[in-house]
């Protein structure tokens, strides 16, 4: 500040900032919020002077003498290609706490080589990446204020995604993942945009912008660069289609498809307590892993699917998120033909997805038959139905004569639905029921049975709201019509 108002005797506002921090302030001048972590901007006269062209003059001039290399020529900075005053360490670090970390949140630095043991050829700093002053302050610049938006930041539970677009665009990309109810039309562009097989002219005219992604990670105070991507926005698009088209399940309450937040997805994979998802039980990295498969439409990590499994058969927790998990793992497999729809296939002759349909339909039997049994034939046998269903079906096809009986005596609407709904699932089995079923086979397995159940509450929301409205009809029929005064 000093060097600054020595600079500038003519402008009154350096003597009066100089002389404000030459005497201090009284404890009473200071907000009760305010402390040393805060950062202090001095308006003067309703302006800034960190905005003033003199005062970034010089502290331009300071940060060459403090960073600069010293070289007394210029030279080649790899980042702009230009020569320039080299730097020799990057002139600001990422802010505390901008990057997610286990291990505790310091300041980062992008680069930083402290000791000859570290450096190429013994070189410490920035003498193997030489970066100009300009192109340094601007890119730390950049990227804290990249950190610090809400639009362009995804915190991840090990780092942190940075996202941005050559050009500005107004339709949502990455927050459309983390929507806990996209919006219907976005997806369906996003859709579109993943069929779409312009001519050559047509894509000609596509709008040439850029999609660009960058995570960041904390290894101390060193920032790890993970993942980088550069594509044309057309192929995010895309890609992000696809992890839509390829996740989605049935609502059967709503009669639409559904579509799960990533951070749902990612609680999913980790144990349920019979109330709720427990937060940190899902594998570490699991949800970067599951992003960068968003973003670069590629297959889940080779682990997601038998953990996910044993989740099911450990906690006999099976909900949309799951479901959602198990299509994705299916649906990005090599085998082409393995592809389940979002909705009940009633025309599949998948024996293990059959199965899975059959349980569903025993289950409800039961739960019709006995509406206050405390433990279902899914509390106690779906564990072992999913991975060797011919035993456990044929037994409990056999149970379910009782309750088909007790039914056609009390329910006979319900006796003639679920009766006729097995004998279907059962006569589409070309062969009797696998002794065995591989962990493809079991995702299958588990995708037939919440199908079926999908589909069963659809048939369930449809009658009752056809009895409601016969109900209004027959009582707007016996309401006698008012006669005039």
């Amino acid at each position: 500040m000093r060097r600054w108002a020595d600079a500038v005797p003519d402008d009154p506002s350096a003597g009066l900032a100089l002389e404000v921090l030459t005497r201090g302030l009284a404890k009473s001048e200071v907000p009760p919020e305010v402390d040393a972590r805060h950062t202090v901007g001095v308006l003067v006269d309703g302006r800034w002077l960190h905005e003033r062209a003199s005062v970034r003059e010089l502290w331009a001039r300071v940060v060459r003498e403090r960073k600069g290399a010293g070289g007394a020529e210029q030279e080649l900075c790899l980042v702009c290609g230009e020569p320039g005053d080299l730097l020799s360490t990057i002139p600001e670090p990422i802010k505390k706490g901008a990057i997610p970390s286990t291990g505790g949140s310091n300041e980062a630095q992008l680069v930083s080589v402290n000791s000859p043991a570290q450096g190429r050829g013994g070189a410490v700093k920035l003498v193997n990446t030489p970066v100009c002053d300009r192109c340094g302050g601007r890119s730390m610049a950049a990227l804290n204020t990249m950190l610090a938006s809400g639009r362009h930041r995804r915190s991840l539970s090990d780092g942190v995604l940075l996202w941005w677009t050559r050009e500005p665009v107004d339709e949502p990309l990455i927050e459309l993942i983390d929507d806990n109810d996209p919006d219907p039309d976005a997806v369906a562009h996003l859709i579109d945009a993943l069929h779409e097989a312009p001519d050559p002219a047509a894509a000609g005219r596509v709008d040439p912008n850029d999609f660009y992604a960058l995570t960041l990670g904390l290894n101390n105070a060193r920032t790890v660069v993970r993942e980088w991507l550069d594509v044309p926005l057309r192929t995010v698009k895309a890609n992000l289609g696809a992890w839509f088209e390829d996740h989605g399940v049935h609502d059967g309450w709503r009669g639409t498809t559904r579509y799960l937040p990533l951070w749902h997805l990612t609680l999913a994979a980790g144990r349920h307590n019979g109330t709720q998802y427990v937060k940190g039980t899902a594998p570490h990295g699991i949800e970067r892993e599951l992003l960068h498969s968003a973003l670069r439409r590629t297959p889940p990590p080779a682990r997601l699917l038998p953990l996910l499994l044993q989740r099911i058969r450990a906690d006999h927790r099976i909900d949309a998120p799951r479901t959602a998990l198990l299509r994705l793992a299916l649906n990005r497999s090599h085998d082409r033909t393995d592809r389940p729809m979002p909705r009940l296939d009633s025309d599949s002759t998948d024996p293990a997805y059959l199965c899975g349909r059959a349980f569903a339909v025993l289950e409800a039997i039961q739960a019709a038959a006995l509406p206050d049994v405390k433990a279902t034939i899914g509390d106690k046998y779906f564990g072992t139905a999913m991975t060797a269903p011919a035993a456990v079906l044929a037994n409990l096809r056999h149970g379910a004569n009782a309750h088909l009986k007790r039914l056609r005596r009390d329910k006979p609407g319900a006796h003639a639905a679920l009766s006729e709904r097995l004998a279907q699932v059962l006569g589409a089995l070309t062969d009797d029921p696998p002794t065995h079923l591989s962990p493809r086979e079991q995702a299958r397995f588990v995708i037939g049975y919440e199908q079926q159940r999908a589909a069963d509450f659809a048939a369930r929301a449809v009658a009752a709201a056809a009895k409601a409205a016969a109900k209004a009809a027959k009582a707007a029929a016996n309401t006698p019509d008012e006669q005039p005064s």
